[in-house]
């Protein structure tokens, strides 16, 4: 068995220059080997035109997470947009490589050929190949005491506050779901069946038995009545409007969605310049910022950028994402990831910024009542009781079923578009049709599976955390919900089964549920499907930690493996242009941390290493120490940051494997490095802060400069010599 570390991308991966070579170091002494697997944005573009010498290392990885020896640690990815993807692209061309531009409207085979490529690489694409388990997500002990003795700084809110959520009342992806149970195995197909006869969209869809099947769209007339009238709102009630989506993991539906926002607020520009916009080629769905872009050569640069500002000056008030330099909440899809911005402006006192940076209540927009109601949940607690005292809450940990791409997150193969007026229908092979939907022109669709085998895995990993662990747990499925009540029905089968009680509550009711035990310092496990998994493992680690990127996240494969994933890269951007600016990384590793400490551990069980285990124990207790001292990364330069932290982490690690009795090898070695480390703390501890304060290249963003960034991430001579003499 060996350990797979990801490379990725943004600070998680200028964090692996640091991180891996001390992992690679401390393991070698157990015999343990650790190899590198990229699959950062850049290396799945260049892995889809072969000619560049990139081979296919998510798709490797793919293989690998179906072995029962699979022992990986992932680090957070790019989910990318379409203006990320772009971006990317022109950096790589820039380098020399050999790949085409991406095609918006493929003119010709060939064109369509390579959009088809791309789309491969566009929003989740990883996470569906590689969690080919459910997530057991959940903070550790050490962590949550950490927590509790040094909380965030919490902004007070306001009970007169007007901040709400607001989505869609009818004609939403909740409102028109269908769904069912297939009784046998079957292979299906997607086809649209329009003035111009039957068109399939998807074939060779295999259906196992017991598989739930669901489909259903999102009415676009619907859609632009809600944006309309809720501009309408911010502007009689004064507050800021905002958008909350997922344009990167729903990558799709959810550009659509933002462009038809777009679209509304921005109405009198696209109607005014409708033939200049379609002689330069602006497709509303990739924001505001491609728009300003492309108006650059346009003679009627000057009439356009008045009209823009005449409408941001008389319309709804945006949030911003970047008061300084004007970037709105409409600007770039993917500035704005529902997941981590609603907890942060819950956070906040329910609170977004303004054009002059000034903190204002704000009409969150999250369109689909599937899952906005979790946050408006969030706000009613906090009028009912208060602001959140992250000194006294106990935690949610999360149990989410994801295996085979169950749910949301796999369905972009399924997710179209419709062409004119007409019918989506999904018929099995003998021609019956066992969904179906009566559309309108424009309409968004979508249909999604749930294996049961992973359904199954999932409601057992439950019942067993909620075992473990003594606390209460809650299966967060609506029985309004024509997915959720097939699902309702196959978890009371099995905790009957199992003799086990467990409550089943709608999302809304459940998070206030949640919220009510961890106010009164009680722990509780939300069992949850995919979106809300990847919802909730950032909306109460938010809140109750500050971040989301201290969670341990075990995924225990179906076949035997396991994947240990890292941390989240919301933030990622912004650090990365502090470390440029002033060579000061602020990304907090502990994630990568706990996932390595898991990772040996399960190490240790599958091959009977003892050293393995060893190393899992004294990380352990290096880790706690780590927290204790706080040794975490601040956010100012000159200051400790993320390599001062990997430092200390190593220097622990040494000190606990040298004060350990039951291997006396590792002892005896470790006595000498931990010594030098100790000796030498102030001397490395400067080094690293007499590196910052400087502009630094990286040779480039999606595709670092190897030599550049191992300069950067690696100043200090002195514990990289000590760190050679482990290695050897």
């Amino acid at each position: 068995m060996k350990i797979t570390y990801t490379l990725t991308d943004e600070s998680p991966a200028l964090a692996t220059y640091s991180f891996l070579p001390i992992v690679k170091a401390f393991l070698k002494k157990a015999g343990i080997e650790v190899e590198t697997s990229d699959i950062s944005l850049a290396a799945r573009i260049l892995a889809q035109f072969p000619e560049n010498g990139y081979k296919d290392e998510l798709a490797l990885l793919g293989n690998l997470v179906e072995k029962p020896d699979a022992n990986l640690i992932k680090t957070p990815n790019i989910s990318a947009s379409i203006p990320q993807l772009k971006a990317a692209i022109a950096e790589l061309q820039q380098k020399g490589f050999k790949i085409p531009n991406f095609p918006d409207e493929p003119k010709n085979d060939t064109e369509k050929t390579i959009k088809e490529k791309y789309q491969k690489v566009l929003g989740s694409a990883v996470n569906p190949v590689l969690r080919q388990g459910n997530s057991d997500r959940r903070s550790t002990k050490a962590v949550k005491e950490y927590a509790k003795k040094n909380p965030y700084k919490v902004v007070p809110f306001n009970k007169d506050s007007k901040s709400c959520v607001s989505y869609m009342q009818k004609g939403d992806f909740f409102d028109n779901e269908k769904a069912i149970l297939i009784q046998a195995p079957t292979t299906a197909k997607i086809e649209f069946i329009g003035s111009k006869g039957t068109e399939i969209l998807k074939d060779n869809l295999k259906l196992e038995k017991n598989e739930i099947l669901d489909a259903t769209f999102m009415s676009v007339a619907d859609l632009s009545k809600f944006y309309e009238e809720q501009i309408e709102v911010c502007k009689n009630k004064n507050l800021l409007l905002s958008l909350h989506l997922k344009a990167t993991m729903m990558k799709v539906s959810d550009p659509i969605i933002f462009g038809y926002a777009l679209k509304a607020y921005f109405k009198e520009l696209f109607d005014s310049f409708k033939e200049e916009f379609e002689i330069l080629g602006i497709n509303p769905n990739n924001g505001i910022s491609e728009l300003l872009s492309k108006i650059e050569n346009s003679s009627k640069k000057a009439e356009i950028l008045a009209k823009y500002n005449e409408i941001l000056a008389k319309n709804a008030p945006l949030s911003m994402v970047n008061s300084d330099k004007g970037i709105t909440n409409l600007h770039v899809p993917s500035d704005v990831i529902v997941d981590a911005s609603m907890p942060a402006m819950l956070k906040n006192g329910a609170k977004l910024w303004d054009k002059e940076g000034k903190e204002r209540n704000t009409n969150a927009l999250i369109p689909d009542k599937t899952y906005a109601t979790i946050y408006e949940a969030v706000i009613e607690d906090l009028h009912q009781n208060g602001t959140l005292d992250p000194k006294t809450l106990g935690s949610v940990s999360n149990v989410g079923l994801m295996a085979k791409k169950a749910q949301e997150y796999g369905s972009h193969d399924k997710t179209f578009v419709a062409k004119e007026d007409g019918v989506f229908r999904i018929a099995d092979e003998n021609g019956n049709t066992l969904l179906e939907h009566k559309v309108q022109k424009g309409d968004i669709y979508r249909a999604n599976q749930a294996k049961y085998d992973a359904v199954s895995n999932w409601i057992d990993l439950g019942i067993q955390r909620a075992d473990i662990t003594g606390n209460t747990a809650i299966f967060w499925l609506d029985e309004k919900r024509p997915s959720n009540k097939i699902m309702i029905d196959l978890v009371k089968q099995r905790l009957q089964e199992k003799g086990k009680e467990i409550a089943i509550l709608a999302p809304k009711e459940a998070c206030l549920e949640s919220l009510k035990l961890i106010r009164a310092g009680k722990d509780c496990i939300s069992i949850t499907g995919n979106v809300l998994r990847d919802y909730l493992t950032d909306l109460f680690p938010i809140l109750e930690l500050g971040t989301s990127a201290k969670m341990l996240s075990v995924v225990p494969m179906l076949n035997g493996g396991a994947m240990f994933e890292t941390g989240a890269g919301g933030s990622a951007p912004k650090q990365v242009e502090q470390l440029i600016e002033e060579n000061h990384l602020r990304w907090d590793s502990l994630g990568e941390f706990l996932a390595l400490q898991a990772s040996l551990e399960f190490f240790a069980q599958k091959t009977n290493n003892a050293k393995a285990q060893i190393l899992a124990n004294c990380l352990d207790e290096a880790i706690a120490k780590w927290l204790d001292n706080n040794k975490a990364p601040s956010r100012k330069v000159k200051e400790d940051d993320n390599r001062t932290s990997h430092f200390y982490l190593a220097m622990y690690f040494a000190n606990a494997l040298a004060n350990q009795n039951k291997d006396t090898n590792l002892q005896d070695f470790f006595k000498g490095i931990a010594e030098e480390f100790n000796a030498n703390e102030s001397k490395i501890h400067q080094e690293y802060l007499e590196a910052q304060g400087v502009k630094v290249d990286l040779g480039g963003y999606y595709k670092f400069d190897n030599a550049k960034c191992n300069a950067i991430m690696r100043p200090s001579a002195t514990f990289n010599a000590i760190l050679e003499k482990i290695s050897k």
